[in-house]
This record gives C-alpha cells, sequence and structure tokens, in this order.
C-alpha cells in the first residue's frame, strides 16, 4: 500500500533518518557484500547457512533502505510557530499532571516516524497524543489507556 500523505517531521526526526539511510547505504550493504562473497568461498551455496543469513540480511536492509528513502520523499520539516505555546501541536513539548496520582510526566508529540517513548516522543497518532492534540495549557482530558483510564492535566506547553 502506498501512502503518499506529507510527513512532517521535526528537524531531529529528519536528521535520525538520513543518518540511518545514509548508514545503511555506506556501512551496511559493504559489510553484507563482504559476508555474502565470504560464504561463497566457503563452496556449495545450497546448505550454506552463512550465505542463506547474509542473504536474509540483505533483503532486509534493501527493504529498509526502500521505506526511508520513500519516508523522505514525503518528509516535511515542521516550522515552529506562534500558536505552538498555546496549543498542543506536532513538535510540542507538553508538561502533564496525572490527576489521581499527581505525577508529573513530560512528552514531545512526534509524528509516528518518530516516535520512540524510551525517549519520552509520543505519536500524536497514540491514546494520550490524540487526546492531548490540538488543547490549550488547564485542558483536562481521560485517556483509555490498556491499564484502564487515566486523567490528564495540561501544565505546560512549549
Amino acid at each position: 500500500m502506498e501512502n503518499n500523505e506529507e510527513l512532517l517531521l521535526t528537524k531531529d526526526g529528519l536528521e535520525k533518518l538520513e543518518k540511518e539511510l545514509h548508514h545503511l547505504k555506506t556501512v551496511k550493504r559493504k559489510d553484507i557484500a563482504a559476508r555474502i562473497k565470504e560464504a561463497i568461498a566457503y563452496g556449495d551455496i545450497t546448505d550454506n547457512s552463512e550465505y542463506e543469513d547474509a542473504k536474509n540480511e540483505q533483503a532486509f536492509v534493501e527493504g529498509r533502505i526502500i521505506t526511508l528513502e520513500k519516508m523522505l520523499r514525503r518528509a516535511r520539516l515542521l516550522e515552529k510557530s506562534d500558536n505552538d505555546a498555546l496549543y498542543v501541536a506536532l513538535g510540542s513539548v507538553v508538561k502533564l499532571k496525572e490527576k489521581k496520582s499527581g505525577q508529573n510526566f513530560e512528552y514531545t508529540i512526534v509524528s509516528t516516524a518518530e516516535a520512540d517513548p524510551t525517549e519520552k516522543k509520543i505519536s500524536n497518532e497514540s491514546p494520550v497524543g490524540k487526546a492531548i492534540f490540538g488543547l490549550s495549557v488547564g485542558s483536562e482530558v481521560e485517556v483509555k489507556v490498556p491499564v484502564g483510564t487515566m486523567s490528564y492535566k495540561i501544565e505546560a506547553i512549549n
């Protein structure tokens, strides 16, 4: 399925995708080619697990290169505007307070392509991202998450 929608990316997200693509094209391709050449040197490739592993990795890497190239063709760099601190938008850093526990959370709202919860980057399509998108400081939302329903208040937007 071809997706021709524009892909909004932050500057960091765009650089990360470009860096990964460069690494795959310049380093991984050469490594895999060397592994294939070495495996072929062992002789008969019909029962050669090293050859099979290298070919499988090659297929994965080539698929990822195609995916990244398509993403980068659709990419548009997200630019900050004056309204970014007023409403939750892509690129916003949002401070939330979970109402029941009082626990504070800080997330950067990014596109699905950039989402990485370990880096506190959540997608605008995630349950929390969807619920707070377009809202302003002081807004309260309830979000259905796998563990139940959570209530948040937006404390700040940067």
